[in-house]
């Protein structure tokens, strides 16, 4: 709407205009457009004025509701399970967990704590008496580790996971198998005698030393035990596991040691032994059978010859499994030992953490420093420690960035004229988005969004530079205001101008955060949903609580006191401070530039509504030619915008209160007079276009180089023993444990084959480790029907040589006896016992299928009699297949009926993945084990292939599917907000263009600096859309909505944009550069790096080439320019003299001041064909309020006087 010119323009004799004039013009001249923004505008108005009129009461209620939001931090959780964190909400992966965790529980089976060892000097050999003895002193301390809790001391002997313990009747024999029976520590050190001391087991028999594995032969022991016991089970069972005399038949590392046992090879030869023929084809634990330890779970960086014989190696790798916390409770429970602490699972957890944190510590400190080997050490308590504290609060770092915040914010908004100093707005604006992130983050604790990583280390800092970007462009804003304006619309003026681009800016914002919550992962989703949240109370502290702190400064400015310091009085409250500019009274400049020279008297008078002290005399003047123009006159002209923006900065002297020369130098000063007039000259454009073109292409094949993938040594701080573990376990044993898991809903027993053919299958597979030559497949069905087959063939002798008869079986073998009960069996409940199938039925048929009637009985009794068949197997049954003990001895009707197990709901195939070492590898073997478990769900069996590899990686399958996506949903969105708010789809397809050229090169400079894609980049990514909006749109709006030529329009965009935009860029800069001194490099990378860059690419896209391309492919003004006739602009009078005349010439008095000012004189050219020419008896002749345009877009809306302040 036009509205009175500036105070520091009116004539002495000047009337304004009557308001209701005002709908008359923008009925004649504004196109549909400006009406809805005009009707939006009128509403900021409204609020801008209900706010200024009641800022006491908003300020108060605003920072209640903020602080009561805040205190919903409380109750905030910090999220650190990686499962929680990574795997695909919804996802197959995410089901197959779940259905994972209902059959199995919460917990897995066992965890795993490792030691890595490597030569110090790279690449040296490992494989060295010497350089075993040094694994096994660092092994040896960490496996006598003991720690005190709850009253109790806890070893590794009571802690570890034992596997296939099995049951015997005899309590005392149990007992002491139970204290003997070794931890499973996969180890080098178990092809010697030397792996026997890392078992802490102990037992004692009268007259004889204590029974220690380095001492133990379990041959022997039988022997000795046989008279006073029934073993013969036990023994045979030891002899299947093919456990002969265990440890002490092996060779001595050392053979000087003096416990070396007798029986040890070297023993006698007292010659060490040969470590790389001994280590070759890996080593076996107590059972040669069922614990056998690739060469791949033991040695890395092998070499061999020709051959394929192990020459070398470079490092060595021992693994100590400990029971889950779940496991580790259940098996005390109710025992002695801990009937008196009200043990719990979270007292086992706790058990296990300190356990492995001590274990962690003396491993690392086993070998001196001089040692020529070194020993890295990790647990997966140790992976829980980083991610806590990559979760935790860096306090110093958050408190450090709001404060350079806060001195940027009070530095850059100081003035040297106190009365218009704002330094204590920006204080207090950068203190209300801190309490804004913090409400924000509050209500996302309150709506059960849980916390991470993301949140915690990067969203305080890039919510405060997104959040104070718009307090910037507020406090800008209402400085800006038209002097004239009332004071009790101040602050409606200011949101009328500004509040269009913050609520743009911001919608665009949490847009781009809710698209990003598209991305599946579960930490990333968090993270985009409340970084959308704080952006929101964000843009209702900015649009709601700030103006009732610049109101509220206002009345500190009108009352002239400090800025800051606002208890004392401004030293320039009783001096001229300003000397406004006339306007000429007989309205007869022709238009054009001019400087005018005035000499005036310097007579005080105190304005109340300006707010200074003024003077108003008729000077005496000339004109002076003005300042050559790169962009000629039109540029500084007259002509009218109706920006949202800023209002035009009125260039004026301060007679008082006088800067220095070089503070008046600004950024807007910088953008008139030097950077718009150089980038908008047609050489510099062909130039721009260039550069931003070899950019982009630059960039685009810099995508070609981004790789998928993020390791954990990307997360683990650099430098710390936890990365250099890491980086040996990355390079040396890039090994991973997977399972096939088979669900219910088949019939297990008639589709054998089917699993057969699946576990064919996925044992092809490139990736998987394939067993020795000499090891039968390491699955539960092969480990089954063999031992089937060793049954049936015991039977098949005694039967032969009538140890076993069709009515006794108490002569034969155990295995006999067992096949004996199996084989009688029909399974029908009618008749359970045919006696008759003994000599007509084997337990496996011709083809190796088991009889599907037998197959659950039969898998009954291999539970109950082959413990460490199973327990090799890994099959983790549900349900489970019941306990039935046999007796030989016991011929009664109910030891002959054997229970079937229950059908089958979910069972294992355990393998091995080797080779991964980049995210394609990954990709490659889940796509190969997901092809095995479709074709087998064809034959009719339901599997999914289980392990982390699956869990983490999966993800890649369609992540770059998931980030298109969701950046061109995003780009839709942006184009719709955009096109809404501006009502001008050509210029949001403008902006929608640089958005996406922002996000192609941002992807080729991730490619250039190395930093892979995962679902952290491509949040950023996609957020980049959202947070470049905040470059763009404050250009193209202020391009749209100005008049004139489309070099006239860019170069008045960057005038009163650069400021506000650059601020916001340094604003954002300065939140994310104490993410720089963050410890984890991760956050250095993949945060810090990514959004600098992206605040860099944005501020190079928003004042560089978006002006260029708006100069050149920019659309229409939405207002063009209205002249008017009037005889006295058409025919001025000449000046008298060379001087123009003010219309009064009083006497002069003595005193004078000299001042230069800038006005703006109008040639009036006739009106254009079909232009609306304004009435002339309505408004004056020439002012710069003139036109519909001409004091921004605040004179399009046609509204009422703001009533009077409060």
């Amino acid at each position: 709407m036009a509205r009175p010119p500036p105070l520091g323009e009116l004539p002495p004799d000047y009337t304004p205009a009557a308001r209701c004039a005002v709908p008359q013009i923008l009925t004649g001249s504004l196109k549909a457009p400006l009406w809805l923004r005009a009707y939006f505008q009128g509403l900021l108005f409204s609020l801008g004025c209900g706010i200024q009129r009641h800022c006491g009461k908003v300020l108060f209620l605003g920072l209640l509701a903020l602080g009561a939001l805040a205190l919903g931090l409380r109750v905030a959780i910090i999220e650190t399970d990686l499962e929680q964190l990574w795997v695909e909400v919804g996802s197959r992966v995410s089901q197959e967990l779940h259905y994972t965790k209902e059959k199995l529980g919460e917990e897995a089976a066992y965890t795993s704590q490792m030691l890595i060892q490597t030569a110090r000097q790279e690449g040296e050999n490992i494989l060295t008496p010497e350089a075993l003895g040094f694994h096994l002193q660092a092994a040896l301390a960490a496996s006598k580790v003991q720690v005190s809790l709850y009253g109790k001391s806890w070893d590794l002997n009571k802690i570890c996971y034992k596997s296939g313990v099995p049951l015997i009747e005899n309590g005392m024999i149990e007992r002491m198998i139970e204290k003997l029976f070794p931890c499973v520590i996969l180890t080098p050190l178990d092809c010697f005698w030397e792996g026997a001391k890392l078992q802490g087991g102990s037992a004692y028999l009268p007259g004889r030393p204590d029974i220690q594995w380095t001492n133990l032969d379990p041959k022997q022991l039988l022997e000795e035990l046989g008279p006073f016991a029934s073993l013969e089970g036990f023994r045979e069972l030891l002899d299947k596991a093919q456990v002969g005399q265990a440890y002490v038949g092996r060779p001595c590392l050392n053979p000087d040691d003096l416990h070396c046992p007798p029986s040890a090879p070297n023993h006698h030869s007292r010659q060490a032994p040969n470590v790389t023929q001994e280590l070759s084809g890996g080593c076996h634990g107590f059972s040669h059978k069922f614990m056998h330890w690739q060469e791949e779970l033991l040695l890395g960086g092998m070499a061999r010859d020709p051959q394929g014989q192990l020459l070398r190696a470079e490092a060595l790798q021992s693994t100590f499994l400990l029971m889950s916390p779940r496991q580790l409770y259940e098996h005390f429970r109710g025992d002695y030992q801990t009937h008196d602490i009200s043990w719990s699972e979270e007292q086992a957890g706790t058990v296990l953490q300190a356990w492995q944190r001590r274990f962690v510590q003396l491993a690392q400190e086993a070998l001196p420093e001089n040692a020529s080997q070194q020993v890295h050490a990790f647990s997966s308590t140790t992976l829980d420690d980083i991610l806590h504290a990559f979760s935790e609060v860096s306090a110093a770092r958050v408190v450090g960035g709001y404060l350079l915040m806060l001195a940027y914010a009070c530095v850059t908004m100081l003035r040297w004229d106190c009365a218009q100093s704002q330094g204590a707005v920006g204080l207090a604006g950068v203190l209300l988005v801190a309490l804004a992130v913090a409400s924000g983050l509050g209500l996302c604790a309150l709506l059960g969004i849980a916390f991470n990583a993301a949140t915690t280390q990067v969203l305080p800092f890039l919510a405060l530079g997104i959040g104070v970007d718009d307090i910037f462009l507020l406090a800008h804003a209402f400085t800006e205001a038209p002097p004239g304006t009332p004071l009790q619309e101040r602050m409606g003026e200011c949101l009328q101008r500004t509040g269009t681009s913050v609520t743009l800016t911001s919608i665009n914002n949490m847009v781009a955060f809710f698209m990003a919550a598209l991305v599946p992962i579960p930490a990333l989703r968090a993270f985009s949903l409340q970084a959308a949240i704080v952006v929101g109370c964000n843009f209702a502290a900015v649009m709601l609580v700030f103006p009732a702190i610049l109101s509220l400064d206002l009345h500190r400015r009108h009352c002239q006191r400090l800025d800051v310091l606002c208890c004392f009085s401004s030293p320039c409250s009783a001096r001229v401070i300003q000397i406004l500019p006339q306007e000429l009274a007989d309205r007869t400049v022709p238009v054009g530039i001019a400087h005018l020279t005035a000499t005036v008297q310097a007579f005080a008078h105190c304005e109340a509504s300006s707010q200074h002290v003024v003077t108003i005399l008729p000077p005496q003047t000339h004109l002076v030619p003005p300042p050559s123009d790169p962009l000629g006159s039109e540029l500084f002209g007259p002509g009218g915008s109706t920006r949202d923006l800023l209002g035009q900065e009125v260039t004026r002297q301060k007679a008082a209160c006088k800067s220095l020369s070089c503070a008046r130098w600004n950024l807007a000063h910088f953008a008139r007079y030097q950077f718009a007039p150089l980038l908008l000259q047609s050489h510099a454009k062909a130039v721009v276009l260039v550069l931003f073109g070899s950019l982009l292409g630059l960039s685009l094949y810099g995508a070609t180089l981004v790789q998928d993938g993020l390791v954990l040594t990307d997360v683990v701080p650099q430098g710390t023993k936890e990365h250099a573990f890491l980086s040996a376990q990355l390079r040396y044993f890039s090994l991973y444990e997977v399972a096939l898991v088979t669900q219910g809903g088949f019939d297990y027993a008639h589709s054998q084959r089917a699993l057969f053919d699946l576990h064919q299958r996925f044992s092809s597979l490139k990736a998987v480790l394939p067993p020795p030559a000499t090891q039968a497949p390491r699955t539960w069905l092969h480990y089954y029907r063999n031992w089937l087959q060793g049954i049936q063939a015991a039977f098949d002798q005694d039967w032969a040589s009538g140890r076993i008869t069709r009515h006794s079986y108490r002569n034969g073998s155990e295995d006999g006896a067992l096949a004996y009960k199996l084989l009688i069996q029909t399974g029908d409940a009618q008749e359970p016992l045919d006696f008759s199938q003994l000599t007509t039925r084997k337990l496996v048929d011709k083809e190796g299928l088991i009889p599907p009637e037998l197959f659950y009985m039969g898998l009954t009794v291999w539970v109950s009699s082959d413990p460490l068949g199973l327990a090799a197997s890994q099959a983790n049954f549900y349900p489970p297949p019941p306990e039935w003990l046999h007796d030989k001895y016991d011929t009664t009707g109910e030891n002959l009926r054997i229970p079937a197990a229950q059908p089958l709901e979910f069972a294992q195939f355990p393998f091995l993945l080797r080779g991964l070492q980049k995210t394609a590898d990954f990709v490659e073997a889940i796509e190969g084990a997901r092809a095995a478990c479709a074709e087998a769900g064809r034959a009719g069996v339901r599997a999914y292939p289980s392990g982390s590899p699956f869990l983490f990686w999966e993800q890649y399958l369609g992540l770059r599917r998931c980030f298109l996506l969701a950046v061109c949903i995003l780009l839709v969105c942006t184009f719709l907000v955009c096109a809404l708010l501006l009502l001008n789809p050509w210029t949001a397809g403008l902006i929608v263009l640089v958005l996406a050229m922002m996000t192609v090169e941002l992807f080729g400079i991730m490619g250039f600096l190395g930093i892979k894609l995962s679902a952290i980049p491509v949040v950023i990514l996609v957020a980049s859309v959202g947070i470049g909006v905040e470059f763009t749109v404050h250009v193209a709006l202020g391009f749209l909505t100005t008049q004139g030529s489309r070099n006239l329009r860019a170069a008045r965009a960057l005038e009163h944009t650069f400021a506000p935009v650059t601020d916001g860029a340094v604003s954002t800069l300065l939140g994310l550069l104490m993410l720089a001194g963050s410890n984890f490099d991760f956050i250095v990378r993949y945060f810090f790096m990514v959004l600098t860059v992206l605040t860099l690419l944005g501020l190079l896209h928003g004042l560089a080439l978006l002006p260029v391309l708006l100069s050149i492919l920019g659309p229409p003004p939405e207002v063009i320019q209205m002249y008017k006739e009037s005889p006295e602009v058409l025919s001025p009078p000449a000046p008298r003299a060379g001087e123009l005349r003010w219309g009064v010439t009083p006497t002069l008095p003595q005193s004078f001041a000299r001042v230069t000012t800038s006005m703006t004189v109008a040639l009036h050219p006739p009106p254009l064909p079909g232009a609306y020419t304004h009435p002339a008896s309505d408004e004056p002749t020439w002012s710069p309020a003139a036109t519909p345009a001409a004091n921004g877009s605040s004179n399009l809306t046609s509204r009422a006087p703001c009533p009077t302040t409060e």
